[in-house]
């Protein structure tokens, strides 16, 4: 099965049994956004509406569903339009969020990563948006977290924003590890664990933080996995308990930003563990970003071993 076919059953499964509204651009045309949106017509007691271009008005369908105890999915065939109805989203939701709701609005965002886009994909952080908003937010890249997210987030009431990965929509589904996960929002997995190092995978970078393990494995070096779906996550001290223990860490972050939840992960773990060998792996804006490209975040294993201390 590959990726996007596994979110979209999961998604399917989770509010089969519930009242739905679904709708968003091309949601049951076309392509279905590349299918993730597709047969929700199909469901009984589901109503599908395919809209026009009105990403403020869309957010504030959302939210009058919400009030009005509908649930709603709102498909968006990429991040990027989210600005368009940022305002919509932040000021409604700071008015609402003491408020008591029995629904749930779900935004589920396609994000624009891939670098063959230029200057679309330059915005491929869902913690920008979540910054600005204070709306939750998720991103998936593999079964565990998908899982994760899904069933913890996408049926309860209130509001949330879960982002997928354009790049990964026809790629298979990752399954990887012995998965366990942490904290009252399902925001970090750990899906190994080990004593030499503490790999962290940020935004949707879970595919090149698993490259890095397993290359730790190929050298005889247990190291831990972990990945951070939420982008204001709850609670990340089972990762800075492991980083205390193993003194080495490893953030691998694809975002092309300034505003990386990965760099408060990374203070926070200097100040639990002073003296810590630590190194940040990303892919970050360049004048170059704003033209297509092919924007592969690669990693220098050997780099990253030295910087550790880890040795062979």
């Amino acid at each position: 099965m590959n990726y996007v076919d596994f979110v979209n059953q999961r998604i399917k499964a989770v509010t089969a049994s519930k009242r739905l509204v679904v709708y968003g651009q091309n949601v049951s045309t076309g392509s279905c956004l590349s299918g993730l949106s597709r047969g929700f017509d199909k469901i009984p007691g589901h109503t599908v509406i395919n809209t026009t271009n009105s990403e403020a008005t869309l957010v504030g369908i959302g939210f009058g569903l919400m009030l009005r105890g509908v649930s709603s999915i709102f498909f968006m065939k990429q991040q990027d339009f989210l600005l368009l109805g940022i305002e919509q989203l932040s000021d409604t939701w700071n008015a609402l969020r003491n408020r008591p709701v029995d629904a749930s609005f779900t935004i589920a965002a396609i994000i624009v990563d891939s670098g063959w886009e230029g200057p679309q994909s330059c915005l491929n952080n869902l913690a920008d948006i979540t910054s600005v908003s204070r709306v939750p937010g998720f991103t998936v890249s593999n079964r565990a977290d998908a899982e994760a997210v899904i069933d913890r987030h996408v049926h309860a009431p209130g509001v949330r924003i879960i982002g997928v990965s354009q790049r990964l929509l026809r790629t298979p589904l990752i399954e990887y590890g012995e998965p366990v996960t942490f904290g009252p929002d399902a925001g970090v997995v750990r899906y190994a664990e080990g004593g030499e190092a503490t790999i962290v995978a940020y935004n949707l970078a879970f595919p090149q933080a698993m490259t890095l393990h397993q290359e730790f494995a190929k050298r005889g070096r247990k190291a831990s996995l972990f990945s951070v779906s939420a982008t204001m996550p709850e609670s990340v001290d089972v990762i800075l308990a492991n980083v205390a223990r193993t003194r080495r860490l490893a953030v691998v972050d694809d975002s092309k930003s300034v505003n990386s939840p990965a760099c408060v992960l990374i203070a926070a773990a200097h100040a639990r563990a002073p003296g810590l060998a630590a190194i940040e792996i990303g892919r970050h804006w360049t004048p170059d970003s704003s033209a297509p490209n092919a924007d592969t975040l690669e990693i220098d294993v050997e780099r990253v071993i030295d910087a550790l201390g880890v040795t062979a």
